[in-house]
């Protein structure tokens, strides 16, 4: 992990709150030469380029999700923990409801009013937030595929690759060259 801090106002597209941002290559590149160099100076146009250069690849970034949140309601976080509990199953939401002993209509409002999504991107969040996990410790791009309900690897590929504009072979090398190490070692 590296640190930067801008002057109030310098970076002026922020998310409203703490937020887990896609650091494409070139913004890594940009972030790991700033803290070779330190504070970087206003006088010197070198470094003001590479200020800016990075402000400007901050604030395209887009946020990924990083964190859960459950919903309130008491038959729409049972279904919530189901998924959790087992990210790779393929269970059907009205399967799910009918455990739960509600409606899938009273679940995706409760999905909805306490969390702002519907219920399929939340269980999306879930698996991605379950495959990070998983990568993180070291499996296979095989094995966190079926343990997030993926039936083949390359589905899950394609879709790791939309959320976070790279295959996870290659974030999780990007990981391991950051830390110094490889992931779950």
């Amino acid at each position: 992990m590296r640190t930067l801090y801008f002057a109030p106002g310098q970076v002026s597209v922020l998310p409203s709150s703490c937020a887990v941002l896609h650091v494409s290559s070139i913004l890594r590149e940009l972030i790991l030469e700033t803290v070779r160099l330190g504070k970087l100076r206003n006088n010197n146009r070198l470094e003001r380029a590479l200020r800016d250069l990075t402000v400007f690849h901050i604030e395209k970034a887009s946020p990924l999700p990083s964190f859960l949140t459950l919903p309130r309601q008491p038959q729409a976080l049972v279904v919530a923990k189901a998924i959790l509990e087992s990210p790779g199953q393929s269970q059907s939401l009205a399967a799910l409801c009918a455990g739960a002993g509600a409606s899938v209509r009273t679940i995706q409002r409760a999905f909805q009013r306490d969390i702002g999504i519907d219920f399929e991107t939340w269980r999306r969040q879930a698996r991605v937030i379950k495959a990070i996990e998983l990568l993180v410790a070291g499996f296979s791009v095989k094995e966190v595929s079926f343990a997030v309900g993926y039936r083949q690897s390359s589905a899950f590929v394609e879709s790791f690759r939309r959320t976070f504009g790279t295959t996870p072979s290659t974030w999780v090398s990007q990981l391991g060259k950051l830390d110094g190490k490889a992931p779950g070692s």
